[in-house]
């Protein structure tokens, strides 16, 4: 269930030993990120330390910054604060760590030294006092709270940190483990409840830097924790160790994938690097693996290999004075020389008042002879919704062009005996519509089956790799177009043909608005208004579980259109 729309507020709890959370709280969607697309609210969670020395861990960003400095004033002097540690830097947060050396302008910060590098950046003060968290040193706080510090860097934050205090076993994990939904729970009992929440936030940020979220899962090994205090969502208790081997089966997936892209960008502002984590979830979401590069922090080796290794590339940049950063322009080159021209490619930037950059970058690579796997995506100032749902498909266009070009390298064999037998089962006809903000998307769906009577239910299995399926999450509400013998051609040959990235699905097509918010294809036999109350994972699918709220038939007199296929695959 989405939260209701309550105002911002801090939950305030004791949760070890001189250990206190502070998580800043939003009931609706935060940020227009990928990641933040369920919208389901999220947690800022902050901690404070009291030993001998006071430490607080992860100020929330700049939403927060009034509520979340009230709320410490209110149970501390904030002039014994001693350290303040930062599992990431961004120009997020640094609103709020200018209102705390306000009042508070003794402390010291505590970070990795890409975080020192940004921190002073941010804050524009070079002579801040920095302790640099390298891996093997130590902050004693007292009273057995002898912080170690893990770097667990990847292409989106170059900076994290990891903070571990041996003497209550609390693992900081900052960006790893979270989940951005909101509620009163503090930890997370009853977990099976929220995996669709963590799986969608891995799929959404680590997946892209699968690599590195291995490497870091190997590192934080060697920290026994009894809790993850994690940056986002509820903290991980009751649910540890299975998340932990989630991730590492994940990461596995992504890093044995057949195929992989090299997603290569920078970002001046943040808003490039959202459009790569679109794009990342549209490529991923289609069973492609990304290695994603941020050409700031890498080097021009690791360029080479990934670009070397990959199917096809999707370079990103931001327009800085006219220009493409320095870092990108060198990247540009790499690929040029590295990347033979049957890798499939993309082009994508944002920018504040013109995009010479992405037409920069766009022409080198046309007049080298690469073909495109979208048309090139130019986004004014920052993205929203509507622009996410554009990268998020083009990534997914991009992952199957690739597929596409490999299974006709190999010659697709005939259906086997299995796969013949498969298709003798029929299945109704249906179009699934789905309307949730400004975003709509539909699809052609032959495998439907009732499933409960008490409530009316039914499943649906939506490849992963379908547009709609970012629609068809735990609370989302959709309508099942049921099609009517005779008639479902059209219909079916509109759903069937190629639409590019964002394109309207309902253009020409007769459409009314149902109770729930979703289009009903007028020309259907009987539609039905259904709510998500469960999802599975299955093979290349999701199986969908909703119950059925609503509903009509709208030709008292037709058939059911049914599909009579003669292998195993399906629409």
């Amino acid at each position: 269930m989405k939260p209701q729309n309550k105002p911002r507020d801090v939950q305030v709890l004791p949760i070890s030993t001189d250990t206190t959370v502070l998580r800043s709280r939003s009931w609706t969607r935060l940020r227009f990120e990928i990641e933040y697309a369920l919208a389901k609210g999220t947690t800022a969670n902050s901690y404070l330390i009291r030993g001998d020395k006071l430490a607080l861990i992860d100020p929330p960003g700049e939403t927060f910054t009034e509520i979340y400095l009230d709320a410490l004033q209110q149970r501390l002097d904030v002039t014994t604060i001693d350290y303040v540690i930062l599992g990431h830097v961004n120009p997020n947060r640094a609103a709020t760590l200018k209102a705390l050396l306000e009042i508070a302008p003794q402390v010291t910060f505590v970070c990795s030294n890409p975080g020192a590098i940004n921190l002073r950046g941010a804050l524009e003060k070079p002579d801040l006092p920095i302790l640099i968290m390298r891996g093997d040193e130590t902050l004693d706080l007292g009273k057995g709270h002898d912080l170690q510090f893990i770097p667990t860097p990847n292409p989106r934050y170059a900076d994290e940190l990891c903070t571990y205090d041996p003497q209550t076993e609390i693992l900081y994990t900052d960006k790893l483990f979270g989940a951005h939904i909101c509620g009163d729970q503090v930890f997370d009992e009853g977990w099976e409840t929220i995996n669709e929440d963590r799986r969608y936030y891995y799929d959404c940020l680590m997946a892209p830097h699968a690599r590195q979220v291995e490497t870091a899962l190997e590192k934080l090994a060697d920290y026994p924790a009894r809790l993850y205090a994690t940056g986002h969502g509820p903290l991980v208790r009751y649910g540890l160790i299975d998340l932990t081997h989630a991730y590492r089966e994940w990461s596995q997936q992504q890093t044995s994938a057949d195929l992989t892209v090299a997603l290569i960008y920078a970002s001046a502002y943040g808003n490039t690097a959202t459009l790569a984590q679109a794009i990342a979830r549209g490529i991923t979401k289609a069973g492609v693996a990304v290695e994603s590069i941020n050409c700031e922090f890498a080097d021009p080796e690791e360029i080479r290999a990934a670009v070397e290794k990959s199917a096809g590339f999707v370079i990103g940049s931001p327009t800085l004075g006219g220009h493409a950063p320095t870092p990108v322009q060198t990247a540009l080159g790499i690929v040029l020389s590295t990347a033979t021209n049957n890798k499939l490619a993309g082009v994508f930037g944002s920018f504040g008042w013109s995009g010479e950059a992405v037409d920069l970058i766009e022409s080198k690579l046309k007049d080298a002879g690469y073909r495109f796997g979208f048309e090139p995506i130019r986004v004014k100032f920052k993205p929203n919704e509507v622009t996410l749902q554009l990268c998020e498909e083009a990534g997914t266009d991009f992952a199957q062009g690739l597929k596409k070009a490999k299974k006709v390298r190999s010659q697709s064999l005939p259906a086997t005996n299995v796969e013949q037998a498969v298709g003798r089962i029929v299945g109704s006809l249906c179009v699934v519509t789905a309307k949730q903000g400004e975003i709509s998307s539909a699809m052609l769906a032959s495998w439907v089956a009732q499933a409960s009577f008490n409530p009316p239910g039914l499943t649906i299995a939506v490849a992963k790799d379908r547009a709609v399926e970012t629609l068809t999450h735990t609370g989302n509400k959709f309508v099942l177009n049921v099609l009517k013998e005779g008639n479902h051609l059209g219909l079916m040959k509109h759903f069937l043909k190629p639409f590019g990235p964002a394109q309207d699905r309902f253009a020409d097509v007769a459409t009314e608005q149902a109770e729930n918010g979703s289009p009903v294809l007028k020309d259907a036999l009987a539609y039905l208004e259904c709510s998500v109350k469960n999802r599975m994972e299955s093979g290349d699918h999701w199986l969908v579980y909703a119950t059925v709220e609503n509903g009509k038939v709208l030709n008292q007199d037709g058939v059911t259109a049914v599909h009579h296929r003669k292998s195993g695959n399906h629409y």
